[in-house]
């Protein structure tokens, strides 16, 4: 089976909520049809930093606008895709709202919410996902 390798960037963004800090989420159709949040991430473009890459990525995927300001974490998992096993990385940053419209988004996700910040792991369908918004959630 051919391998490919992917690398892409996103951000668990934050903000003040009425009782405490709150994390942006994205859903998704899986392949299945299932509804499933998680965190905006994407592939890194030629040229493009990984801290670029998240900042883009959650525009492009939620319609907010983040400022990085810190890393949290690096995923790699695998997966098949149309016959072929990729081995993805992804560089997730903690980011500060700094504004922005859900109806700005793309179409790649159907629905974009905020969350407790210590309730968004529970919400996040991907393990690798629910550890990266408890490290947020820890974050000073």
């Amino acid at each position: 089976m051919k391998t490919r390798r992917e690398i892409s960037a996103g951000g668990v963004v934050v903000r003040a909520g009425g009782s405490g800090a709150e994390a942006l989420l994205a859903a998704r159709r899986t392949r299945r049809g299932q509804l499933v949040w998680g965190l905006p991430k994407g592939n890194i473009e030629p040229g493009e930093s990984a801290e670029e890459a998240a900042v883009r990525e959650v525009r492009e995927e939620t319609g907010y606008d983040g400022a990085i300001r810190a890393p949290l974490d690096e995923v790699t998992y695998w997966y098949v895709w149309a016959g072929v096993r990729v081995h993805k990385t992804v560089h997730f940053f903690l980011m500060d709202l700094l504004g922005g419209d859900p109806s700005r988004r793309d179409h790649e996700m159907e629905d974009v919410a905020w969350f407790p910040l210590d309730e968004a792991a529970a919400v996040a369908a991907y393990d690798s996902e629910q550890r990266v918004l408890r490290l947020a959630a820890a974050a000073p």
